[in-house]
């Protein structure tokens, strides 16, 4: 199986984290992965469920890593007025990781969006997390997903659409208190 699918799954990985400790240390957790699900039964579509699980842990690892990636969430979503919706979580984040208010203030806003980004449909948080986490282009996330560029453009709006009306409570409940 390793022998099989094992530099195609390496390949597939490095061309998504910036360092091959990164790549390895995804991969050990793929074959971990896959020792555990053969003993619960078995896996139809072995080399989908492998790429599809390296994805996983492709974001999951980007989610943790990139904790100040704030830009794309800071402008109100269309239809709305700016100036009572805008978010600008930036703005309300001291640049002091040593206030433990700060620090408080955010963790809830990283659970919360990460909560937003559990609900988006697989395709929609993917591209979102490819693109600002990642800092794929959509060229190169065409090339990934084999989509158009255009569709790929308009899932990350519907992502960013849902994440700004999930995350405006609670920017305002920050901003009032």
């Amino acid at each position: 199986m390793i022998g099989r699918f094992g530099k195609r799954l390496m390949g597939f990985i490095r061309q998504r984290v910036k360092s091959e400790a990164d790549a390895e240390d995804i991969l050990q957790d793929v074959w971990y992965q896959l020792t555990t699900a053969v003993d619960t039964g078995p896996i139809e579509q072995i080399s989908g469920w492998l790429f599809a699980v390296a994805r996983n842990r492709i974001i999951d690892g980007y989610r943790r890593k990139r904790p100040e990636s704030l830009e794309d969430l800071q402008t109100a979503s269309s239809g709305r007025d700016p100036d009572n919706d805008e978010l600008n979580f930036a703005s309300i984040f001291p640049d002091d990781s040593r206030n433990p208010e700060t620090a408080n203030l955010r963790a809830l806003f990283w659970k919360a969006l990460q909560e937003a980004l559990d609900e988006l449909p697989e395709e929609q948080r993917s591209v979102f997390v490819w693109h600002e986490l990642d800092g794929l282009s959509f060229k190169e996330i065409a090339e990934i997903t084999g989509e158009n560029i255009n569709t790929l453009i308009s899932r990350k709006r519907y992502a960013v659409v849902h994440l700004r009306e999930r995350l405006l409570d609670l920017y305002r409940e920050i901003v009032e208190s």
